[in-house]
């Protein structure tokens, strides 16, 4: 048999081996892709974090998806498109998660805290001076986070139980599918006053202002953890991890974030 007649010549051998090569490269470029589920409150903070671990961690893209926790919570849960990590603004939506097996318990850190405010539209000359304030015919809609699926909204609806006062908000009501929803209401003057984080409102000083700043009974904190379904466990929880570094917590505190 001569040579160019050999069923698997050299040159063949340097084709599939390079095929072998382009598809394992392929494959590392794939799990590299770190899916992050975050509250929507995180929106503006994490997409200058993001460029910032894929700088720290070559060859990695952070996906981000926003929006209310439960709501994220609940996608999650139904096994739409993969997820790594989850944050949500709040722990009991993070204790949901862990209790239906979807968190990792043992990769779940609290990354940073917020504070809850009302904020009325900026050309407003007579802001509230107190909770009780809210209840006065002067401000017919408020809008808040929908409490059932809402952080935002849950520890709203707490601060006014303890008031005496959320059986005369909640008929003024103006439910928000997520914390940047309360926002635009109000920045559009579609509402009278919303509830809120600091770090939202600090987003629109031109249209919006804060008239109070709101203690709750419970701190506003928001866990991270790493799902347990997730293709990139390593990478999601060094995700995590950079989150609570210095670089990443110097961005967080830029839009108004506080130690976890």
């Amino acid at each position: 048999m001569n040579r160019s007649s050999r069923p698997w010549s050299v040159a063949a051998a340097r084709r599939a081996l390079a095929l072998v090569v382009l598809a394992a490269g392929a494959t590392a470029a794939h799990a590299a892709d770190l899916t992050v589920s975050a509250a929507a409150s995180l929106t503006n903070a994490f997409k200058e974090v993001g460029p910032l671990f894929e700088a720290a961690h070559p060859g990695t893209k952070v996906l981000f998806n926003f929006g209310a926790s439960g709501a994220l919570l609940q996608q999650i849960a139904k096994g739409g498109a993969p997820v790594d990590v989850f944050v949500s603004a709040d722990e009991e939506t993070m204790d949901q998660a862990q209790r239906q097996g979807i968190a990792q318990a043992a990769r779940r850190r609290d990354v940073v805290s917020n504070t809850l405010v009302v904020i009325v539209p900026g050309s407003v000359a007579n802001a509230p001076k107190a909770l009780a304030d809210l209840a006065q015919a002067s401000y017919q809609r408020i809008a808040i986070g929908l409490p059932a699926s809402v952080p935002v909204g849950r520890y709203t609806k707490g601060v006014l139980e303890a008031a005496g006062l959320w059986s005369v908000i909640e008929p003024k009501m103006v439910g928000a599918n997520n914390v940047r929803q309360a926002l635009d209401y109000v920045a559009r003057g579609e509402v009278d006053a919303a509830f809120v984080y600091a770090t939202d409102a600090a987003l629109m000083p031109d249209k919006v202002k804060v008239a109070l700043t709101v203690p709750t009974q419970t701190p506003v904190r928001y866990p991270a953890a790493s799902i347990v379904a997730s293709p990139n466990v390593q990478l999601a929880a060094k995700f995590i991890e950079y989150l609570l570094s210095a670089p990443a917590q110097a961005v967080l505190a830029k839009y108004g974030f506080g130690k976890p």
